[in-house]
């Protein structure tokens, strides 16, 4: 969901690069997982193009300093339900990728971000990079593990 950048100030604050699309959303959640630790959010404001946020147990520069780096997660049961056809990353990631005639093309690595739209990085025999559009995205099965394609498997 973020990172933790930086310190921010003297008194423990940290400044947090968000990952979500509306950069105020990650503030909503009052439990943080940082770097594998469980934090209460005490306190958060929008700050710029990021946020800062003062974490229950981080009362200074020192501890701050110490979460730099570190990824912010929320748990899963804290997430609100996916919309119709929208997904999760984490859902998606090791699914199945076959196309239309049922040929393995291999498994979602993970995701990119492109600014026109998401691809899917598709690891099997070779690495293939996959716009998840409609126009190439045809299912997606998250009970049965796969994702169906219209991408050409000598592609």
């Amino acid at each position: 969901m973020g990172r933790v950048e930086a310190p921010f100030g003297v008194q423990g604050w940290i400044r947090v690069r968000p990952y979500t699309a509306a950069p105020g959303s990650l503030l909503d959640y009052p439990v943080w997982l940082v770097g594998g630790r469980t934090f209460a959010l005490l306190e958060g404001r929008v700050h710029g193009m990021g946020l800062v946020a003062r974490l229950e147990g981080v009362a200074d520069r020192d501890a701050a300093a110490a979460l730099r780096g570190s990824d912010i997660a929320v748990a899963r049961d804290e997430l609100p339900p996916a919309l119709e056809n929208e997904y999760y990353w984490a859902d998606l990631i090791g699914l199945a990728v076959v196309g239309q005639d049922g040929a393995a093309l291999g498994r979602v690595a993970t995701l990119m971000e492109t600014g026109a739209n998401d691809v899917l990085v598709v690891q099997g025999e070779r690495e293939r990079l996959i716009p998840f559009v409609g126009e190439y995205v045809k299912n997606v099965d998250l009970a049965g593990g796969t994702i169906t394609v219209t991408w050409p498997a000598d592609w």
